[in-house]
């Protein structure tokens, strides 16, 4: 069914990974932190297992596993990156149960990372969820805090 004939206006995120949801801004890394691929929160894991945040479809698995895109029913995009500054590492250390195209639901495991490579090796271990679509959102709300993986950390109302 086309997207458009969906009447679902608001989405709720999940934690992607236990740990504690922060303000993207605390990211140390100017284009999440200053919110210019878009906007949502980060997370500071507590470890390696990343999970759908929402039911949707894999849109892209990045060649070196340090993020992916996924896209709900309704269109919301929404960017999952490992860590600042792993793209780096060329998949090292990360493990992809996913593939493009794949359909998820939320809670689903999409991929393990070793934790304390990635502190060694990259900038950070913070892991932004971004919604790459803003075009689409009406506001978003976040909440921050210890969280896992069924945590609902985010609202998102869309236009």
């Amino acid at each position: 069914m086309f997207s458009f004939f969906n009447k679902k206006k608001t989405i709720v995120l999940q934690a992607p990974v236990a740990g504690k949801a922060v303000d993207i801004a605390t990211v140390p890394d100017e284009v999440f932190a200053g919110k210019i691929v878009g906007d949502g929160l980060a997370f500071d894991p507590a470890e390696g297992v990343l999970y759908s945040p929402v039911n949707g479809e894999i849109v892209q698995v990045f060649p070196t596993k340090h993020a992916i895109g996924l896209r709900t029913a309704e269109g919301l995009e929404i960017l999952l990156h490992i860590g600042i500054d792993t793209v780096g590492m060329k998949g090292e250390g990360f493990e992809s149960f996913v593939t493009a195209g794949q359909k998820v639901k939320a809670g689903d495991k999409l991929m393990t990372f070793d934790l304390a490579l990635i502190g060694q090796k990259a900038k950070s271990t913070a892991l932004p969820m971004i919604i790459t679509n803003m075009d689409r959102v009406k506001s978003v709300s976040c909440r921050y805090g210890p969280v896992n993986p069924h945590s609902k950390v985010a609202e998102v109302i869309l236009k």
